[in-house]
């Protein structure tokens, strides 16, 4: 299992994640970051805040940045 740190970026300010997530791949964190921007966005829309440009940066326990998930990109508009 490797550790995964799961940032969130909103425009120039970075919320730094220093726990982390154990998982098994970065398949499994792209999975839980998309679940985890799902119920953020979720909550801003029940909200009614403004829901774009923030996003996840998920890096490895080496701090390398493996990608970037804008939240806009798990709603489904169609």
């Amino acid at each position: 299992m490797s550790r995964f740190f799961f940032h969130i970026r909103n425009h120039d300010e970075l919320i730094s994640d220093l726990e982390g997530v154990e998982m098994p791949n970065a398949r499994a964190a792209l999975k839980e970051a998309e679940d985890a921007a799902r119920e953020i966005l979720s909550e801003k829309v029940r909200k009614g805040d403004l829901i774009d440009g923030n996003e996840f940066e998920v890096h490895d326990e080496l701090g390398t940045r493996l990608f970037t998930l804008p939240f806009r990109d798990v709603l489904r508009l169609e």
